[in-house]
């Protein structure tokens, strides 16, 4: 699978269930949420403005996706909704890795540039360092309508929350055969 391949495959309606552990206070939190990915083409004016913030070169070769989500955690009825816009640039050497930008949530955050990688797998990892946190999170496939993620935040004091997600498409967009295929033979 390659980067473009998996963003083709992701757009939909999806029903994530998240599982964190706080590794420092060794608690636990669940959490659950209807996620909707959409792909963004290229020259959507949301993938230029993304790239323009970070002083990136516009690509016709990149690739885009909204995620929009309404999610709730155990013992707080409060939602948390939001949506954030990615863009996956692949270098030009191997189109397997690259830089990934993703829309700043918070005004006046300085736009930090993260790189991305496909292994021999098929997962896709994701990894962006601030100045005192390191994010990393890996996305795979175990079949077209069901996808894991796991992730990791080290921060510098040396504290670590990981997380466990597991999302189930429930509607939208569906992959293409060849993605299809290519995402059943990893899964065997």
């Amino acid at each position: 699978m390659n980067i473009e391949e998996f963003f083709e495959l992701s757009p939909g309606k999806w029903f994530s269930h998240r599982t964190s552990h706080d590794l420092a206070c060794k608690q636990s939190e669940n959490g659950k949420s209807d996620t909707i990915i959409e792909r963004l083409s290229s020259d959507h004016p949301e993938v230029v403005k993304l790239c323009q913030q970070y002083n990136v070169e516009h690509s016709p070769n990149c690739y885009g996706a909204k995620v929009t989500w309404n999610a709730t955690m155990a013992g707080n009825e409060k939602k948390q909704t939001g949506s954030t816009v990615f863009v996956a640039i692949p270098d030009e050497d191997n189109p397997n890795e690259g830089k990934f930008l993703r829309a700043m949530d918070s005004p006046g955050k300085t736009p930090v540039v993260g790189r991305y990688k496909i292994g021999t797998d098929d997962a896709l990892t994701f990894t962006t360092e601030y100045e005192t946190v390191c994010y990393e999170e890996r996305l795979w496939f175990a079949s077209p309508n069901l996808r894991m993620r796991v992730s990791v935040v080290k921060r510098i004091d040396g504290f670590s929350t990981a997380s466990f997600t597991s999302e189930i498409r429930m509607g939208g967009g569906q992959p293409t055969a060849k993605v299809s295929q290519a995402t059943n033979s990893a899964s065997s």
